[in-house]
């Protein structure tokens, strides 16, 4: 998600895949490899690292089948957090699922650091049987099968960033569509690129690299936002200028506006009733929910000190009850705002404390929210 710069690039079939120096990757279904040298290695820094590859210990329940649909969701938890929810949890390299009763029911932790480190954003494919996860500062993309716990398709470089072929500059917001193409900014590339994860061609390209500027999508301002919309459109997010734009799959601007109140605009995604909701990277950070057509804002939270004030928040959601999910990247928790009385309803995370144990995170960067499967029946009462 966030920081002004995002990138990384290769193709893996992620079981086997033995890594020495610069690396290569091969696509499970080309066999295709980026060659040594074609990109610039990244310094790897402890920061990068982050606590390593860690595991919060605890024993995991059997995963329910998928029973329900982002259309059709499966039962309600009610208020304070309708479902569970997934969590990049950054520095910690992990996938984390978190049920409402904050009882952790998935975990996936990084099989290699070399491979897999600094998960940025995840979200679940449409089916809800595959994860989609972008890592900036290591410079790739991956795809995690959910049941098998197991990485099974990557592209990027990992530590190498570049513009060319198989390569990214701070890769950020990835999804997998229903077809199979991959939707994924490539922050510092200033564009966005549609992939088929099936032959790891670039299908699609909006932005040039070298070239950041707005003028969508024929080039683009430091992108850090590509949101699916049900319709086929895109919602682009860009730093710089804090525009936030829908575009059609053919290319056309359908509108492009600026954010107000917002420095620092982080990942812009619709509401259920048309409006745009984003979240403000800076500190105190804030959530703004504004009207495209009118750009009033239609709600906000902001708290400027204290319990209650967000530290570089990357993402917001609307929730299915219309309630209000962020992630405090810094503050290494995860937060539930009523969106009546704008107070904090629930949190996952110790506030300005990172770790790893149950409870815990460490600069959660991105997260979705699982419809798909029924965990309230499967553990909400154990």
């Amino acid at each position: 998600m966030p920081s002004i710069l995002k990138l990384r690039p290769l193709l893996v079939c992620l079981s086997l895949v033995a890594w020495a120096g610069l690396a290569l990757a091969a696509g499970p279904e080309t066999g295709k490899q980026v060659a040594p040298g074609a990109g610039q290695p990244v310094h790897v820094t402890q920061e990068m690292v982050g606590a390593g590859a860690v595991s919060s210990g605890v024993t995991l329940p059997p995963i329910p089948p998928v029973t329900g649909s982002r259309e059709h969701p499966v039962q309600s938890w009610g208020k304070p957090l309708p479902y569970p929810i997934i969590i990049a949890d950054r520095r910690n390299n992990r996938l984390i699922e978190v049920a409402p009763n904050k009882k952790i029911v998935w975990e996936f932790n990084s099989p290699s650091l070399k491979v897999y480190r600094g998960n940025d954003d995840v979200f679940f494919s449409p089916d809800g049987k595959k994860l989609m996860v972008n890592e900036e500062d290591n410079y790739d993309i991956h795809i995690i099968d959910y049941e098998k716990r197991q990485l099974e398709w990557s592209y990027g470089a990992a530590d190498t960033r570049g513009s060319g072929e198989g390569f990214f500059s701070y890769p950020d917001d990835a999804h997998l569509l229903a077809d199979g193409t991959i939707l994924t900014a490539d922050i510092r590339n200033c564009r966005i690129l549609f992939i088929d994860s099936k032959t790891a061609k670039v299908l699609d390209q909006w932005g040039q690299p070298g070239t950041c500027r707005h003028d969508p999508p024929r080039f683009l301002d430091l992108p850090n936002g590509s949101t699916p919309l049900d319709n086929g459109d895109v919602m682009i997010t860009e730093i710089r200028g804090a525009w936030i734009s829908r575009v059609t799959r053919s290319g056309k601007v359908v509108w492009a506006v600026q954010a107000p109140h917002v420095q620092y605009p982080s990942d812009a995604y619709p509401t259920q009733d048309g409006n745009v909701i984003l979240a403000d990277f800076s500190k105190p950070g804030r959530v703004v929910i504004f009207n495209p057509a009118t750009k009033k804002v239609v709600w906000e939270y902001f708290v400027k000190r204290g319990e209650g004030m967000l530290d570089h928040p990357s993402l917001a959601l609307e929730l299915p009850n219309g309630d209000v999910i962020v992630n405090d990247d810094h503050r290494h928790r995860v937060l539930v705002l009523d969106r009546a009385t704008r107070k904090i309803i629930w949190q996952y995370g110790v506030t300005d404390k990172a770790g790893h144990a149950p409870g815990y995170l460490f600069y959660p960067d991105g997260m979705d929210v699982d419809v798909f499967r029924d965990w309230k029946a499967a553990v909400g009462s154990k």
